[in-house]
């Protein structure tokens, strides 16, 4: 018996079947690719600020580590914004595959800067600063209630840092005491010409995923500055009760944050 010969209808109705098929299929393939991508991600940088040093992310580290995550902290010269990029990717050149790039208070400027490296998966700011391409930060940062420890800053020939006051009380503050003494001392002064003359030429959070931790308690950095930074990128945001050192006093929720970057 002959079958009966093909209308438009019935071949457009195949066609349509087929195309269904292999879109799903293709949206399957794609998931389980994002999904693989996300799992290969092992790689932390970690990027500190201002009047710090890497051993402010100690408890970050040892529970990222724990997880399996390769972490490495990198010591910013705070010299200029050019040679703490400069150090950032010498370390992310040492990254074997896909990295989460992070960083703590001025060290924003640092990632959204370097963080347009081809290994970064993805960039979590805390409590961070994020400038826009060529962005006047003072001039953004003006536009909001000065936070106490800006008034704490004492001059030593060419470099700045915190007052003990400004920076127990302001910096440190909701951090232990004991904690917070032993932060004061390793201290890392900056260049009296690091702000006023850093500017970034890219913002790498606008082309990257990103996630922002903003310090609810913040008297470094007022937090409503950091809620509208967080609300010029397109990724996600959380809020924690504590000061401008989160990932000291709240070091679980901003290691949790990083491994929700990194797909763990």
């Amino acid at each position: 018996m002959m079958s009966a010969p093909k209308t438009r209808d019935t071949i457009s109705r195949r066609t349509f079947v087929t195309a269904l098929a292999v879109g799903a299929a293709t949206s399957v393939v794609g998931a389980r690719f994002e999904a693989a991508a996300a799992a290969a991600v092992r790689n932390v940088v970690l990027v500190h600020g201002a009047y710090a040093d890497g051993s402010c992310w100690s408890d970050v580290i040892r529970r990222l580590q724990s997880v399996g995550l390769r972490v490495t902290a990198v010591q910013n010269p705070l010299t200029s914004l050019a040679d703490d990029v400069a150090a950032t990717r010498r370390v992310l050149a040492m990254q074997d595959g896909p990295t989460v790039l992070v960083a703590h208070s001025y060290g924003g400027m640092v990632i959204s800067e370097a963080g347009l490296d081809p290994i970064v998966s993805g960039l979590v700011y805390v409590a961070a600063r994020a400038p826009d391409a060529g962005e006047d930060y003072s001039a953004l940062s003006a536009r909001f209630p000065a936070p106490p420890a800006s008034a704490g800053l004492v001059r030593s020939g060419d470099y700045e840092q915190l007052s003990e006051t400004a920076f127990l009380s302001d910096f440190a503050n909701g951090v232990d005491s004991v904690t917070a003494q032993e932060l004061y001392a390793v201290q890392a002064p900056i260049t009296a010409t690091l702000f006023p003359t850093a500017r970034t030429t890219v913002a790498a959070w606008r082309s990257k995923p990103t996630w922002y931790a903003v310090s609810k308690q913040d008297r470094t950095i007022n937090p409503d500055l950091q809620r509208y930074m967080a609300g010029r990128t397109t990724g996600s945001t959380i809020e924690v009760d504590a000061g401008h050192l989160s990932l000291v006093s709240h070091a679980k929720e901003i290691a949790s944050l990083i491994m929700t970057a990194a797909g763990t």
